[in-house]
């Protein structure tokens, strides 16, 4: 959505009315439209309201294109400059083998590393919801072999019968 598109310009404009801006930014006072849209024809410019909600509304004499195009230019970077930030997930078990843990370590480090959030979760199985502590043991040996490169952004939760924990990456300040 652009600021550009609800704009009115020229005759597009609905008030008797108007407070004057020059191109150059000075203040002209309140004029009618007519007066106003004669004025801007005098310039080769058009006529935009900037602030519709004012009493009597303002409108400034400016290139409407031109002003168009800077505010799409301008969105385009702020669209350029904005990071997506995934969640990459890594499941544990409570059980887990040190081999295992290593791997799934190594597979975390790596999408820390590109800038991913990593939720390492933990699935019980029958019994095994009754040994929590476990399950939460094992997260937090986790989060600790990883604390070089990432900061625990949600302790260990359960949520029905899993158990995870959010990690993001470091910032640099």
């Amino acid at each position: 959505m652009t600021i550009a598109k609800d704009m009115m310009v020229n005759d597009g404009i609905r008030a008797r009315e108007l407070r004057l801006i020059s191109d150059s930014g000075e203040q002209i006072g309140v004029k009618t439209k007519a007066e106003a849209l004669q004025m801007a024809e005098d310039a080769n410019l058009d006529l935009v309201v900037v602030s519709p909600n004012a009493k009597p509304p303002v409108a400034r004499i400016m290139d409407h294109g031109k002003y168009r195009f800077e505010q799409q230019k301008k969105q385009r970077e702020a669209r350029k400059n904005q990071k997506v930030i995934n969640v990459k997930e890594v499941r544990l078990s409570p059980t887990i083998d040190s081999n295992d843990f290593n791997t799934k370590l190594r597979q975390a480090r790596k999408f820390l590393e590109k800038g991913d959030k990593v939720k390492a979760s933990i699935r019980f199985r029958g019994r095994a919801i009754t040994h929590k502590q476990i399950g939460q043991d094992v997260l937090m040996r986790f989060a600790d072999e990883i604390k070089d490169l990432a900061d625990i952004e949600q302790k260990p939760k359960m949520d029905g019968r899993s158990m995870f924990l959010m990690l993001a990456p470091k910032t640099e300040k």
